[in-house]
C-alpha cells in the first residue's frame, strides 16, 4: 500500500515541479545575470564620486517615499470610507478604467495639463493671468519632483484599491468582516473607529506584497520620471539609465552598478515597511479612544476621490483633443483648427501596435496558463516558499531587471527576436498575474470540489463546468492585468529588442520629449485604449450568467 502510494505522490509533484522550473529558472537566471554584472569595484566607486549621483538619490527618496506613503495613506480612507459607507460596489466599478491607465499614458496627458502652455494655464490666460505667452515656470518637470509625486500617487492608489477588491470581494471574507464590523459598533464605537480596529488590521497584511510592489516601482521608476520628473538632476534611475545606455563599456559598467546600489536601496526601504504590514496590532488596531464619537460624513475621502477621477477624466481630454489638434496658439482654449494627421501617422507605423498587440497576448496568455496550473496543483507550502521568488520582478529595480533580461537574451541568441521579447514581458507579466488571480482562485470552497467528486465527477469536469466557470471574474480580470502590464513595458522592450522592435509605450514615450504634441496624444491616446480594451472584455465576461453554468433544458412543446 505504502509503495503504491509513492509513484502516485511523486506524479502529483511532479506538476509543480515542472512548473517550478519553467518559472522559476528564468526568473533566477535573470537575477543572477543581473548581479554578475555588478561585480566591478571601478564601477562603483565611479557612482560614489559621481557628482549628479547623491542629488540623485536625495531626489529618489524624497519623491519615492512621500509618493508611497500618499498613496497608502489615501488608500486606506477610501477602503474606510467606502466599507463603512456601503459604496464599495460603486468604488471599484471606477478603479478598472483608472488601472487600465499606463504611467506613461498618465504622465503624457498630465504633461499636457501642468506644462506652462498646458491646458490647465489656458483656462485662466488672459483674463485672470494676463498671460499672452507661456510664463517660464518649472510646472512640468519641476525640480522639486512634485509633478512626478503627482502621477505616480495618481497610478498607483488604484493599483492598491484593485488588490484591496481582490480580498474584500471574496464573499466568505466580506461577510466575516461585515460581522465583526457591526459587532464592534454594537460595542459603542464609530463606525470609522470599528474598520480601524478590526477590519484593517486583518486587510493590512494582506496588502504587503502590492505595497512593496507600489514602493520599488516608486523608487525605480523610468518612464513617468523621463516625462514629468526633474531634469537637473534626474532621479537616480532615470541617471542609471542614460549610463547605460552610453555606448562607452565604462559607463555601462557604472550602469550596472547604480542598478545594484538602486536594488539596495528597495531593501533597504522595503525590510521596515515589510515589517510594519506584518505586525498583527498597531496604533490602528486598538479599540481605545471615546466612545460613540461620530464620524465626520466629509472626510478626506469624500474629496480625495472626486479629485482623482477629476485627474484622470482631465487627463484622458487632454490626450484625447490634442492627438486630433493642429494649429494651437498660447493661449486659445481650443485649437484653432482639427486634423487627423496624427493619426495617419500612427496608421502608417501600424507594425508598432502589432507587436504591441502580439506581445500582450501572448505574454499574458502563458502567463495565465502558468498561474492556473500552478494554483491547482502546488502544494501550498511550495507556494508560499516560491512567492518571494516569484515576486522579485516586481520588488527588483526595473533597470536592474531589464539588464539582467538582456544579458539573458545574448546567452540564449534571442537578441532582437520577437520570441526573446515575449519571453521578457512574459517574466514581467507573471507575477502580476498571479497576485491578481491568487485570492479568489485559493478562496474557492473546497466543499464544492468534494460535492462534485461525490456525484461521480471528476477533475476536469470539475474545472470545465464548476470551478473556472464561477470563478470567470477573477480569470478574465487577471488576463486583463497581465495585458496592460504588457502593453506598458518600456525597459525590458528597448533592451531585448535592441531597437529593432517598437512597441505603443516605446513610441510614446520617445516623442513626449519632443515637440509634436498632437502626434505624442495619439500615441498616448492608443496606449490608454489597448489596456482599457482588456478591462472591458474582462468586465463582459466576468458579468454573472454571461455564459449559462447549465444548458436550458428546452420546452417538450
Amino acid at each position: 500500500m505504502v509503495d503504491g502510494s509513492k509513484p502516485a505522490r511523486l506524479t502529483r509533484l511532479g506538476w509543480p515541479l515542472a512548473l517550478l522550473i519553467i518559472a522559476g529558472l528564468p526568473i533566477l537566471a535573470t537575477l543572477g545575470f543581473a548581479l554578475a554584472a555588478l561585480w566591478n569595484a571601478q564601477a562603483w566607486l565611479a557612482v560614489v564620486v559621481a557628482p549628479a549621483w547623491p542629488q540623485a538619490m536625495g531626489m529618489t527618496l524624497w519623491t519615492g517615499l512621500a509618493s508611497t506613503w500618499l498613496a497608502w495613506r489615501i488608500s486606506h480612507a477610501l477602503l474606510r470610507h467606502a466599507f463603512v459607507h456601503g459604496w464599495l460596489a460603486q468604488l471599484w466599478q471606477s478603479v478598472p478604467a483608472m488601472l487600465a491607465t499606463p504611467h506613461a499614458a498618465l504622465a503624457v496627458g498630465l504633461l499636457f495639463l501642468l506644462a506652462p502652455s498646458g491646458w490647465l494655464l489656458r483656462a485662466v490666460s488672459p483674463w485672470l493671468t494676463g498671460f499672452d505667452a507661456p510664463p517660464p515656470w518649472p510646472t512640468s518637470q519641476d525640480p522639486w519632483g512634485l509633478g512626478l509625486m503627482l502621477g505616480l500617487v495618481a497610478k498607483e492608489v488604484p493599483f492598491l484599491l484593485w488588490t484591496a477588491a481582490t480580498q474584500l470581494q471574496r464573499r466568505d471574507v466580506q461577510q466575516r468582516w461585515q460581522a465583526e464590523h457591526a459587532l464592534a459598533c454594537t460595542l459603542g464605537y464609530t463606525p470609522r473607529r470599528a474598520f480601524d480596529a478590526v477590519v484593517w488590521p486583518q486587510l493590512r497584511p494582506r496588502l504587503r506584497w502590492p505595497l512593496l510592489a507600489v514602493l520599488a516601482y516608486g523608487l525605480t521608476v523610468v518612464d513617468m520620471a523621463l516625462i514629468m520628473g526633474p531634469a537637473s538632476p534626474p532621479t537616480a534611475s532615470v541617471l542609471t539609465w542614460q549610463w547605460l545606455q552610453d555606448a562607452d563599456p565604462t559607463a555601462q559598467a557604472q550602469g550596472a552598478a547604480a542598478a545594484g546600489a538602486l536594488a539596495l536601496l528597495v531593501a533597504c526601504c522595503a525590510v521596515p515597511a515589510g515589517w510594519v504590514l506584518s505586525a498583527r496590532r498597531g496604533a490602528a488596531g486598538r479599540l481605545t479612544g471615546h466612545r460613540g464619537r461620530p464620524a465626520a460624513p466629509h472626510g478626506m475621502a469624500s474629496v480625495v476621490w472626486p479629485a482623482l477621477l477629476a485627474v484622470y477624466a482631465a487627463a484622458w481630454l487632454a490626450l484625447a483633443v490634442g492627438s486630433v489638434a493642429g494649429v494651437w496658439p498660447f493661449p486659445r482654449f481650443w485649437p484653432d483648427q482639427w486634423t487627423a494627421q496624427a493619426w495617419v501617422s500612427v496608421w502608417a507605423s501600424r507594425s508598432s501596435l502589432f507587436t504591441t498587440l502580439s506581445l500582450a497576448v501572448a505574454s499574458s496568455a502563458l502567463a495565465m496558463a502558468w498561474s492556473v496550473a500552478w494554483l491547482e496543483t502546488a502544494p501550498r507550502s511550495w507556494d508560499r516558499m516560491m512567492r518571494q521568488v516569484l515576486y522579485l520582478p516586481l520588488l527588483l529595480p526595473s533597470v536592474l531587471w531589464a539588464l539582467g533580461l538582456y544579458r539573458g537574451v545574448l546567452v540564449l541568441g534571442l537578441e532582437a527576436t520577437w520570441l526573446g521579447l515575449c519571453m521578457a514581458h512574459t517574466v514581467m507579466t507573471l507575477p502580476y498575474v498571479l497576485l491578481a488571480l491568487s485570492p479568489a482562485y485559493t478562496g474557492f470552497d473546497p466543499r464544492v470540489a468534494a460535492t462534485c467528486a461525490s456525484l461521480g465527477h471528476g477533475r476536469w469536469s470539475l474545472l470545465w463546468h464548476v470551478k473556472w466557470p464561477l470563478l470567470k471574474r477573477a480569470l478574465a480580470s487577471a488576463a486583463a492585468v497581465g495585458f496592460a502590464v504588457s502593453v506598458a513595458q518600456y525597459l525590458p522592450t528597448l533592451m531585448v529588442g535592441a531597437g529593432r522592435y517598437t512597441t505603443v509605450t516605446t513610441e510614446a514615450v520617445a516623442l513626449a520629449a519632443g515637440g509634436q504634441r498632437s502626434l505624442t496624444s495619439a500615441y498616448a491616446w492608443l496606449l490608454w485604449v489597448l489596456p482599457a480594451v482588456g478591462f472591458a472584455w474582462a468586465a463582459w465576461v466576468g458579468r454573472p450568467r454571461r455564459f449559462p453554468l447549465v444548458p436550458r433544458a428546452h420546452s417538450p412543446s
